[in-house]
């Protein structure tokens, strides 16, 4: 997938295409608004990172010329501007999300994941696999979820537990299944491990207030879903 960055801090600029590039994106970087725009207008890219304020022209500006003619790529602000007004007029300029300077790196990569999955990018020629069970949203490319507007990044493993989970929403799943599943032909750790992943992941998709997804059938396994534990079942 391909990413076009244009800032005029090349102090941030250049740190940010490496670690774009090490995720695997195909990154050109613009260091002012002219030229920014001019590679904007090819129409090649996944997903378009531009500053606000450029020499040349604004990030605002080549965002408002690329909606007007009728380009719908992803365009994620990169800005010192922080007041509720700031956020709006950039939105309203076509913008689809708002980054507030200094970030963490962390969060931009969650940002950049979420925009090209919501656009429906496009990866090593497939589209990215979306599994959904009430309001949870896996992205098991990306290993990341979603719920109620949080971005849940994910381990290896709890991606890989949480799509078995997801596949197999109802039914039971039995501490040997999941060993079996999560490690195949790896040496299998000891039981406790999976209680453990097990916390970890509630922790992460079940906080106060959002409905229980994940439920301990005593002494046998798991069910996942948002039916009320049955008999012989805990919360």
């Amino acid at each position: 997938m391909r990413i076009l960055l244009v800032d005029d801090e090349v102090e941030l600029t250049d740190p940010l295409s490496r670690m774009l590039t090490r995720e695997g994106y195909s990154v050109d970087a613009a260091y002012d608004g002219t030229s920014g725009s001019q590679l904007a207008q090819s129409g090649s890219y996944n997903l378009l990172i531009l500053d606000w304020m450029l020499p040349g022209k604004t990030g605002l500006e080549i965002c408002q010329e690329l909606r007007r003619q009728g380009e719908t790529t992803p365009v994620l602000f990169l800005t010192a501007k922080d007041t509720l007004d700031d956020r709006v007029e950039g939105l309203d300029a076509g913008a689809d999300d708002y980054l507030v300077k200094p970030f963490e790196l962390r969060e931009l990569l969650a940002r950049v994941r979420a925009l090209l999955r919501r656009s429906g990018s496009q990866s090593h020629g497939t589209t990215t696999q979306k599994l959904v069970v009430a309001d949870l949203e896996l992205d098991t490319e990306n290993q990341v979820a979603y719920r109620q507007g949080r971005i849940i990044d994910l381990s290896e493993k709890e991606s890989q537990l949480l799509q078995y989970f997801m596949e197999n929403t109802g039914q039971l799943l039995t501490h040997a299944q999941i060993l079996q599943y999560l490690w195949k032909d790896e040496q299998l750790p000891s039981s406790n491990v999976i209680a453990a992943l097990i916390r970890l992941l509630r922790r992460k998709i079940e906080q106060a207030g959002e409905t229980q997804l994940i439920h301990t059938v005593y002494a046998k396994g798991y069910r996942f879903g948002t039916s009320a534990p049955g008999t012989g079942e805990e919360k």
